[in-house]
Parts: C-alpha cells; structure tokens; sequence
C-alpha cells in the first residue's frame, strides 16, 4: 500500500512520501522544494526543467540536471534563444527529445520578450500568486491545478511559451514557492517564509 501521509524519517523529518526515502529527492526536497526563487535566470531554469519532466520522473530530471544546465549554458535565457538543438539529441546526459529541447530555445526567447512588457519571467509568474495557499494533510489533498495555473498556463502560452500546461505550472508553483504544497506536519512546511 502506498503512503499518502508524511513520513518520519531516521533523521527524525517528516517529509512526504515522495521525499522520504530517495536521496537524491530527499536532499532535492530538504534544500530546494518550494523555496522561492525570484530572479529571471533561476525561474527560466525550473520553467525548462518543468518543461523536460512532462511524462518523465522528476528523479530523471535531477539526475540529468547538471547535464542539462551544461547544454543550456546556465539557462541564461538570452543565450539559450539563440541556440540551436541539433547537437543535444546525440548527448546522452540530457533529455533527448526534439519538442522539449525545442522548446527551451522557444521559452528562452519569449522570456527576452518578456522584457518588453516591462517585467522580467520570475516576477511575471510571481504575479499569480493566489491570496491562500492549500494545506494538504495527505498526498490527495495536494491539488495539481489551479484557477492560477490555470491563468498563468493560458497568458503564458500567448506569449510564445510552449511546454506551460496548468498542471505543469501549478508543478512550478511548487517548486519555486509560490503556494505551499508542503503537507501539514512535514518539517519544511511554512519554511519558505512565503506562507507564514
């Protein structure tokens, strides 16, 4: 039977169930997970990685991160828009496919013209805030969309950003702090100082 509440460890942290017994999650979830983020070039990095785990465990994207920010020069967004992707699908250590490599050069140049409006990618997102976060105590409560997602996935996608569906950027909102998914009871909820 699989948990859906969180689980202490031998550490003595609660964590979710996702989180409490890889490494490699554990860590990504005790260091990272829900913190904001706030500055373009952090933001255009989770955006892209988001972009990569569509289909594919999020396990897969850390393990290929590093690889990743190697091919992608950083995520620097002005230097990914223009980049061509022909190359990256012979290099095994990243994700090799065509629509999502594609897609981190089309993501990289709507975020330049981003600029144009006056705001910047992270505080374009940002703005989506919700007035409440949720508080889930169990894995089903932790919803996957939102009103806000929502929103964001469609404003986005009329800019030019492709790989941005609402599922997909509530799993941003996630992960870059914007609500606080964190169960109730697990040791980092409420540690982002966002939701306090």
């Amino acid at each position: 039977m699989e948990h859906t509440y969180p689980i202490t460890g031998p550490d003595g942290l609660t964590r979710p169930p996702w989180a409490a017994t890889d490494p490699l999650l554990r860590d990504y979830y005790d260091t990272e997970w829900g913190m904001p983020i706030r500055d373009e070039a952090g933001m255009f990095e989770r955006l892209a990685l988001e972009g990569f785990q569509v289909g594919l465990s999020w396990r897969l994207i850390l393990t290929k991160r590093e690889a990743l920010r190697r091919a992608f020069h950083g995520f620097d967004p002005d230097t990914v828009a223009g980049m061509e992707v022909e190359h990256l699908l012979d290099d095994a250590s990243v994700i090799r496919n065509r629509r999502k490599l594609a897609a981190a050069v089309t993501n990289a140049q709507a975020t330049v013209a981003l600029r144009e409006e006056g705001t910047d990618l992270a505080e374009f997102i940002w703005s989506y805030q919700p007035a409440e976060t949720p508080a889930p105590r169990t894995v089903e409560e932790v919803p996957t969309r939102s009103p806000e997602s929502e929103q964001l996935a469609k404003d986005l996608k009329s800019r030019g950003f492709t790989f941005v569906g609402p599922v997909t950027m509530y799993a941003l909102m996630e992960s870059v702090g914007i609500v606080d998914t964190n169960l109730v009871g697990t040791w980092r909820r409420g540690a982002s100082g966002v939701w306090v």
